[in-house]
């Protein structure tokens, strides 16, 4: 006979028996064991869990309070034909640049791409959860493909339904593609589900820094070169005046043919400027 299992946990104690599921004899199919307290409904032996050991030294287990591996600002525009998404590739650790290849767009399938800025291991989660969708939406093999309408719908519900639990998820998500009627859609997602469409949209300090360019030059029908020449000068700008940015960056594009990411590049910037020799000399109060 077989010894039954035993646990090392601290909170059941070592060498304790766990909660086994038995094997439904007559006895039991006659008398049914009724759950209490002390005994669970499969009729397996008790077993006791010592509060003081399942809560930490520091108190009650506690949600994520506070992001610890985050990445900046993600960039977004349209142009003629598709969408084109643009960040850096830092997993800055506080302030120390700790991971510096760190790939933060996504392809969901054919037709969306997804990019993230905040936690890092959020977006993890979030990455397994369109995976599981899009393997679901494959398996069904009805010819018919999730497009990013349907994608971002998916992705306001999520963040919202974490942030109603008081467990958000940290992180602002950009949602671009292609529809299969060749609508090009863009959008973004906040990390307590506010969520809303544009020409172009952008994350963290992006939204102050790479949105006043797009207001001036981004225009729905503007070519996929130009489209790329605007995000390098964003992107170039949010280098400058972003401390968690480096100067590695990704750019991928949604089309009708498909999505693609490219691969990592830099650069070329210009550190001589008088006013980065004399940041303050203009300015009021300072010395």
């Amino acid at each position: 006979m077989l010894p039954r299992p035993t646990t090392h946990s601290k909170a059941l104690g070592p060498g304790v028996a766990g909660p086994e599921l038995a094997v439904a004899t007559s006895a039991v199919l006659d008398r049914p064991p009724q759950p209490t307290a002390q005994r669970p409904l499969s009729g397996a032996q008790a077993f006791s869990v010592d509060p003081s050991l399942v809560e930490s030294a520091d108190g009650p287990r506690q949600h994520t309070q506070y992001p610890y591996v985050t990445g900046t600002s993600v960039l977004a525009v349209k142009y003629a034909g598709g969408v084109m998404l643009a960040c850096d590739t830092l997993g800055a650790y506080g302030s120390t640049k700790r991971y510096k290849s760190l790939e933060r767009i996504i392809r969901v399938n054919a037709r969306t791409a997804v990019a993230a800025g905040g936690e890092i291991s959020d977006f993890q989660y979030i990455t397994r959860l369109l995976e599981e969708l899009a393997t679901d939406d494959y398996r069904t093999d009805d010819g018919i493909e999730l497009g990013p309408r349907e994608v971002f719908s998916y992705l306001t519900r999520v963040m919202y339904n974490r942030r109603g639990k008081m467990d958000p998820l940290w992180n602002s998500l950009v949602v671009g593609g292609v529809e299969a009627d060749g609508t090009v859609f863009l959008g973004t997602v906040g990390m307590i589900g506010t969520h809303y469409t544009d020409s172009h949209v952008a994350t963290g300090f992006g939204a102050h820094l790479a949105r006043p360019m797009f207001r001036e030059r981004q225009s729905d029908d503007m070519s996929e070169a130009d489209a790329e020449a605007l995000l390098r000068d964003a992107l170039r700008v949010c280098y400058y005046r972003d401390k968690q940015s480096i100067n590695k960056f990704q750019v991928a594009k949604a089309t009708g043919e498909g999505v693609a990411i490219g691969k990592p590049f830099a650069l070329e910037t210009k550190w001589d400027y008088k006013a980065f020799a004399a940041p303050t000399k203009w300015a009021i109060g300072a010395w």
